[in-house]
């Protein structure tokens, strides 16, 4: 094949001269091709995939030059990789590690010594890089060519996970791909790789049965162009073979149109929720589009989610095999799909504890949570959980593999997965255990969704960035959309959106969302939720922070108007939030956490804030009831502010400046609103016991606090941050 785009007609050539021909060293060369390879889905998968060159390097001890194998270090994801992922060694060094492989008294797969060698790969690090290498990399060194890549692609698994692919690769590939047994990566198989080499010097690479494809030349762009073709002839062959409606035994259930796709999904969410997070909260990843739904939907679906995924890459995420649910949407209820996805996920949790019985060894690491990752519902899709939401993407990507290899392999031949004992040992590999104990400390909040209404700006816009600081995924709400997505896009640009290609519409998100909502209207209260649930599958927190205040002569209304609007607001508005947030935490059965914004103004009379003052009390006494009515499962506690100046939108200038004229605070027309109102901060804070003004983050630290679960026992109260007003001290 040429090396242009017109050659490819399943895969798209990106390699561009222009830039290539800016690079200066070996490990420049093999960042883009990484980079280019990992950016997209029919080659490799989020974090999946190995890339390696060798070139020569001058040695910082000697001064001379010496072979270096530059290579995907452990955990890194090839699309997102810079050069500080990829592992340096010295290629003598790594050779060398044979002699001492073979001086063990058992030597081959699954022996001792192939775990022991992987500590050994330190002792070959080239420079002191800090990179920690990967299990993969001894498939690379002992390959005899400059640059190796080790693609998962769909269409190449899918031959790989054929029942007949030894058969299937030599009729798609010829002598240019050598079949291998299924066999999980290590020492061994690297000399296995070596060996090939040996035997079949034409040889461009290897199928490995179950798993995908390794492939070798000394060019850099040569390797990525094979690595293409190789795809390239797999896809051709699936698509001449392609079954079209038939495709999985043809479809047996109807999909639901989008208003009651989502209907339903709002219903079961946040109780399957509820359902998987039974031994640790997760996050969930919604997908609905057109491959999953013909998947979901197929008379072949039960049969093929229950072998399971090949790929080892996919079963680390997906866990050996998905739940599948087999509600029909046409006639079932949904009360019928929830009974059956607690009585699915209660046989999946058992078939699964029986899963890890059965196969341990002596050795094992302990059993890991039993809840399901995947589950697949007719007419609706794929639910997938995780950790956090990045996590969930990953895993619902993971299955979008699976789904498109069991599609290749069944059009040409007949899907097979991996044996249940084959599944296990890469599962509960001790490397991949000492693997996750690598894996940074969670954040205190990084499996919450803390929903923060108000977060366009003030109060709300920094509790917004305070939780995010703290892992959580935050819903950023307002009545002004505009103002919340600039909050979210704030977060977005510090935090980023994680890794993972997956999820449909508002599910395709990342830690941090905008939407618009009234909380006076409690339609649109439940719109809002419903999106959250669509983006993450529940919620945990919420802190509502809008509030109003009007006095006398502001806006030219009534009085009247003023009490009405005050209390929609601020008492009605909390009233709203809070019983359609329980309708959640009631489904889910998970802690949650409620903060209601009230003021110092609620225990303080003052002139010339009536319906302000007043509406505060109520809400005060609001938080006290919710506590009770939501009891024991939520805590509900109120936040009282007082004179927080800075960012709120209830200090507009007018106000600012009616408020210095008050208290005979000179000032001039033409200073600006910021200076204006640190002036009036100022005054305030003179009249408190710290002699500090109040800051929208002060009160940020106490709404997290107050659900950061440090007060897990602290319910029904409110939390003064005022600075120290003797006026506002519980009597």
């Amino acid at each position: 094949m040429s090396n242009s785009n017109d050659t490819f007609q399943h895969i798209n050539y990106a390699w561009d001269d222009e830039k290539t021909a800016q690079f200066n060293s070996t490990l420049d060369g093999l960042v883009y091709r990484s980079n280019l390879l990992g950016s997209d889905q029919r080659i490799t998968n989020t974090g999946g995939g190995n890339t390696s060159a060798k070139g020569i390097e001058i040695d910082p001890l000697t001064g001379k030059e010496v072979e270096v194998l530059w290579v995907k270090g452990s955990g890194g994801d090839l699309r997102t990789s810079t050069a500080e992922n990829f592992s340096s060694l010295y290629m003598d060094r790594l050779l060398a590690l044979q002699d001492r492989y073979y001086q063990a008294d058992e030597v081959g797969a699954k022996t001792q010594i192939e775990d022991d060698m992987v500590e050994m790969y330190r002792h070959a690090t080239f420079n002191l890089n800090p990179r920690a290498t990967s299990i993969d990399t001894p498939l690379h060194a002992f390959i005899p060519y400059k640059h190796v890549d080790h693609m998962h692609p769909n269409s190449v698994i899918a031959v790989a996970a054929s029942k007949n692919s030894k058969a299937l690769t030599e009729k798609i590939w010829g002598d240019e791909l050598i079949w291998t047994e299924w066999q999980r990566p290590g020492f061994d198989l690297g000399l296995k790789l070596q060996s090939i080499c040996k035997d079949y010097p034409n040889a461009k690479g290897a199928i490995l049965a179950g798993h995908g494809v390794i492939n070798w030349a000394n060019d850099n762009q040569a390797c990525y162009a094979l690595s293409l073709e190789i795809i390239e002839k797999a896809a051709r062959y699936i698509e001449a073979h392609d079954k079209g409606e038939d495709t999985f035994g043809g479809q047996k259930y109807i999909r639901l149109d989008a208003e009651n796709r989502n209907q339903v999904l709002a219903e079961i969410l946040p109780y399957l929720r509820g359902l998987v997070s039974g031994e640790a909260k997760l996050v969930g990843t919604v997908q609905y589009d057109e491959s999953i739904l013909r998947f979901v939907n197929s008379q072949d679906a039960p049969r093929l989610a229950d072998l399971g995924t090949s790929c080892p890459d996919h079963f680390l995420r997906t866990k050996i095999k998905p739940l599948y649910v087999a509600w029909d949407p046409a006639k079932d209820s949904v009360e019928q799909l929830k009974l059956m996805l607690s009585e699915g996920i209660e046989q999946y949790k058992a078939d699964y504890s029986q899963y890890y019985a059965t196969c341990k060894h002596d050795n094992s690491p302990n059993q890991r949570a039993s809840s399901p990752s995947i589950c697949l519902i007719p007419g609706i899709g794929m639910i997938a959980w995780g950790k956090n939401k990045s996590e969930s993407r990953v895993t619902a990507e993971f299955y979008n593999c699976a789904v498109e290899v069991m599609r290749g392999a069944e059009a040409i031949d007949e899907y097979i997965a991996l044996p249940q004992q084959e599944a296990f040992d890469i599962e509960y590999w001790l490397l991949e255990e000492a693997k996750l104990k690598r894996m940074p400390k969670e954040k205190p909040l990084a499996r919450e969704v803390v929903v923060v209404i108000g977060a366009g700006d003030g109060i709300g816009k920094a509790t917004a960035h305070r939780v995010a600081i703290e892992g959580a995924h935050v819903v950023c709400a307002d009545l002004r959309l505009e103002a919340a997505q600039q909050t979210a896009d704030e977060l977005t640009s510090v935090y980023g959106v994680g890794i993972g290609v997956s999820g449909s519409d508002i599910s395709s998100c990342g830690p941090a969302i905008a939407v618009q909502t009234d909380i006076t209207d409690r339609d649109s209260v439940s719109k809002m939720f419903q999106k959250v649930l669509l983006a993450y599958g529940g919620i945990d927190k919420v802190i509502l922070t809008a509030g109003v205040f009007l006095a006398p002569g502001q806006n030219s209304i009534s009085e009247d108007k003023m009490f009405d609007v005050s209390f929609a607001v601020n008492v009605k508005g909390g009233y709203i939030v809070a019983t359609e947030a329980n309708k959640i935490w009631q489904a889910q059965q998970l802690p949650g956490a409620l903060v209601i914004t009230t003021s110092v103004n609620a225990a303080v009379s003052k002139k010339g804030s009536l319906a302000y003052d007043t509406s505060k009390a109520a809400a005060n006494h609001l938080v006290r009831e919710l506590a009770v009515e939501l009891s024991p499962l939520v805590n509900v506690n109120g936040l009282a502010p007082a004179t927080v100046v800075k960012g709120s939108t209830m200090f507009p200038r007018d106000r600012v400046i009616a408020s210095l004229t008050k208290y005979s605070v000179s000032f001039t027309e033409d200073e600006s609103d910021d200076e204006l109102r640190d002036k009036l901060a100022l005054f305030y804070a003179q009249r408190t016991l710290t002699k500090q003004p109040i800051t929208p983050e002060d009160q940020a630290e106490a709404a997290y606090l107050m659900i950061s679960g440090q007060l897990s026992k602290t319910t029904g109260q409110i939390i003064s941050v005022d600075g120290g007003l003797h006026e506002a001290f519980l009597r």
